[in-house]
């Protein structure tokens, strides 16, 4: 599955610094001016998952294949880009491909480094980003609304859709997301084929300095206090030591490094994870000796469709998956051992694959 999430942010808030902390693949630069990042930097993201290295030490594999979320680095957005300013469209086209968006915000002062919108004001900073995705939306949506008012003339069939898209218009003049009217299946069908930036999920990462890194401070809970209400996360971090922690290659250094500043694991670890559940994913396994291997799926997927994520033949010609629960694995020790207590399990079509699932399709084509 080919999933993206997008860092965002106003200039100088710390995004390409997050950046270069979660990518295993790139290097953003980060500079201290606008627009140090103008072409959307790209970097796939290992998730962390100490099952799948529990399961490597029983299965001894050749190979370790984790799963991994694509993060884009896009151009810092400005009051205005709505219209054209600074990278404007370009950004917003840049957005509208991600299926859940990063957005940082600066909870720090710092008087060298630079900022535009005057004092810090996490609530501001997020409104400026806010207001410019949905007056973009709104441009969307009213250009439909047009198309859909001619439709309904030779098609009654088009007023459930113009209901809805009436609905998006309102919210978005109001000053409001398009992800907090908790739209039906059917009302989201009206609006899919406009990948609305204010309907995509957001995950917010406080950018705090280092005293405040584990309990946040005056500003990261006032983000948090408004950002209540939206059903979205935040993660309260500094970039900068999460950056230092990353660059280590070796373990022991890497747990010396957050021994220092009292850290359970990188803050790093809860974005992904926590991306990673904002998007309602799950993963299973496929273990044997030649790889032990995380696949990604959404949750509610039922097996043929997790199979899919293998090769598309797998869901084609589906006949069953063999199962075993990840803790049944762990405490029997291997698959034999599991088929012998009883604990594998054979599922047909219907079966809901469950996070931590170790599957073996059999299909035919």
């Amino acid at each position: 599955m080919g999933l993206k999430a997008g860092i965002v942010g106003l200039p100088n808030v710390g995004k390409s610094t997050l950046f270069n902390a979660v990518s295993n693949s790139a290097k953003a630069q980060a500079s201290n001016y606008r627009f140090c990042t103008i072409e959307p930097n790209v970097g796939l993201v290992d998730v962390p998952d100490k099952r799948i290295h529990k399961l490597a030490e029983l299965v001894k594999p050749d190979r370790i294949v984790p799963t991994q979320i694509e993060i884009v680095d896009i151009a810092g957005l400005v009051r205005g880009a709505s219209k054209g300013e600074g990278l404007g469209n370009k950004f917003l086209a840049n957005i509208r491909e991600v299926d859940a968006i990063i957005h940082v915000i600066r909870c720090f002062e710092d008087e060298n480094v630079l900022r535009d919108e005057g004092k810090i004001n996490p609530i501001s900073d997020k409104e400026i980003i806010d207001t410019e995705l949905q007056l973009k939306d709104l441009e969307s949506v009213e250009k439909k609304i047009s198309r859909t008012e001619k439709q309904i003339r030779i098609d009654p069939k088009f007023k459930i859709e113009l209901e809805t898209l009436l609905i998006c218009q309102t919210q978005l003049q109001n000053g409001k997301n398009i992800r907090e009217l908790n739209l039906s299946k059917h009302e989201k069908i009206a609006i899919d084929d406009l990948f609305l930036l204010t309907d995509k999920p957001v995950l917010y990462v406080a950018n705090v300095d280092e005293p405040s890194m584990h309990s946040g401070n005056q500003f990261s809970q006032t983000l948090q206090e408004a950002v209540k209400n939206e059903n979205a996360e935040v993660i309260i971090m500094n970039n900068t030591i999460e950056a230092q922690i990353a660059e280590m290659d070796n373990p022991d250094d890497k747990q010396l490094f957050m021994e220092e500043y009292q850290m359970k694991e990188p803050a790093l670890d809860r974005l992904i994870h926590s991306t990673y559940k904002l998007l309602n994913l799950y993963t299973y396994f496929t273990a044997g000796v030649q790889e032990v291997r995380a696949w990604t799926i959404h949750i509610g997927w039922k097996a043929p469709q997790a199979a899919s994520v293998i090769h598309t033949d797998f869901e084609k010609g589906f006949i069953k998956a063999e199962v075993i629960g990840y803790n049944d694995y762990l405490q029997y020790g291997s698959e034999a051992a599991c088929r012998e207590v009883g604990k594998l399990r054979i599922e047909g079509k219907e079966y809901l694959v469950k996070d931590g699932d170790i599957m073996h399709f059999r299909f035919n084509v």
